[in-house]
């Protein structure tokens, strides 16, 4: 066995993804304050071509230098915007026809394994605060809150470790890893 080389990967170019269809699902990132973890939500809509990004309060926007070191690039393919209040981007979203889906340990939350998406449904996946999670007023807003099973001793995963892991049961749900 030996690993493959970039060439070898042959990986689609900026402006070819940019044009690709994407998968309908935005991440939300509800004041999110380590730029390692935004960058970590751009290279994860890279890699499932997903519709975009919502930069939500004090969550650091690109360039932003933490941002750039960990999504190696990905600011420059995937689609972002900026908002001041999370609660005006699920507004937006909802009137878009997106579900609302808060990443979220809360009353009455449905555990990801129990999840179900109909393909090419339109999600809006909020991911909260490294330290308060989703805010009170998003989750207000939020049509079904989705939790990760845990089984040890912390009460939650890392916000970039939790979005990959929602991204890819989300993904093979919807069909696209065909």
């Amino acid at each position: 066995m030996r690993k493959l080389t970039l060439k070898e990967l042959n990986r689609i170019s900026v402006e070819a993804f940019r044009q690709k269809e994407k998968i309908p699902v935005i991440i939300v990132l509800d004041n999110v304050r380590s730029g390692l973890n935004v960058g970590s939500a751009f290279r994860t809509a890279d890699a499932f071509a997903l519709a975009g990004i919502y930069l939500c309060g004090i969550t650091a926007q690109p360039p932003h230098r933490e941002i750039l070191k960990t999504a190696i690039g990905a600011t420059e393919a995937v689609h972002w915007k900026y908002f001041d209040k999370t609660e005006e981007a699920v507004v937006a979203l909802k009137e878009e026809g997106f579900r609302i889906v808060a990443i979220e340990q809360a009353e009455g939350s449905t555990m990801l394994q129990d999840f179900e998406v109909a393909p090419q449904e339109k999600l809006a996946l909020v991911f909260g605060n490294e330290v308060k999670g989703v805010g009170e007023p998003t989750m207000a807003l939020a049509d079904t809150c989705l939790e990760i099973p845990q089984f040890g001793t912390k009460h939650s995963l890392n916000v970039s470790v939790s979005l990959g892991i929602v991204v890819w049961e989300i993904f093979k749900q919807m069909g696209f890893q065909k």
